[in-house]
């Protein structure tokens, strides 16, 4: 994850930009803005940003572009939708890009690939699960937590990492085995990680904020259970 530039053949780089001007698009025109409009959403929404900031900042790895940090998009996705989601881990990932071009660690070409593999991914599934739990299980405060928070941030961690290696593999940058061997399974930990603090961070907004979390209807989960 954090693909610095240089990395990816500059057709991936650059071509990536397309795809991702059409989500922002997307984004731009049915993200529920009213919900920022409020002093106390914004203030929330811009503290995990920041918070998300730090915690991207904080990565693990040995070659170029085979790094290791948490997401936090499941909790960002069920906190606010995926829209906004994806608009919030992009400045997340422009926080992060802007430190690195000043550290002299990296610049913005492969912002768009970096945007795809860590914000609209995640940010979609994260999405996609919470929507395929509320349709096919049952309608369970614990069903809420351990699915769409715990296994959910957890899974989508890994896709993260296995699009990701994908990435890596067809673009000729690494070959397959060391990908299978040496970066993909770490994934596997990564996800038991992601779960575990994303489960317990959406329990904690649930029980004392659950205005904080879109997701998370009070009335449908808890009255009358």
């Amino acid at each position: 994850m954090n693909f610095p530039d240089a990395l990816f053949p500059q057709v991936w780089a650059l071509g990536a930009f397309v795809p991702l001007a059409f989500v922002y698009l997307w984004c731009l025109r049915t993200a529920p803005w009213r919900r920022l409009a409020d002093a106390g959403q914004l203030n929330v929404w811009l503290g995990t940003i920041v918070l998300l900031v730090l915690v991207w900042s904080m990565k693990a790895g040995v070659k170029p572009g085979l790094n290791l940090h948490l997401l936090g998009a499941t909790m960002f996705t069920l906190m606010f939708g995926r829209e906004l989601a994806i608009i919030g881990l992009s400045l997340v990932l422009a926080g992060v890009t802007l430190n690195n071009e000043l550290l002299g660690r990296a610049g913005w070409e492969a912002f768009a690939l970096n945007a795809l593999v860590l914000a609209v991914l995640p940010s979609l599934m994260a999405d996609a699960i919470r929507r395929a739990v509320e349709r096919w299980l049952p309608v369970n405060f614990f069903v809420y937590v351990f699915v769409s928070a715990f296994f959910g941030a957890g899974l989508t961690v890994m896709a993260t990492g296995v699009l990701a290696s994908c990435l890596l593999w067809g673009s000729g940058v690494y070959p397959a085995t060391m990908l299978g061997e040496d970066y993909l399974p770490y994934y596997f930990l990564l996800g038991f990680a992601e779960a575990w603090l994303n489960g317990a961070l959406i329990t904690l907004m649930v029980v004392y904020s659950p205005h904080w979390v879109g997701s998370f209807d009070d009335r449908r989960y808890l009255l009358h259970k």
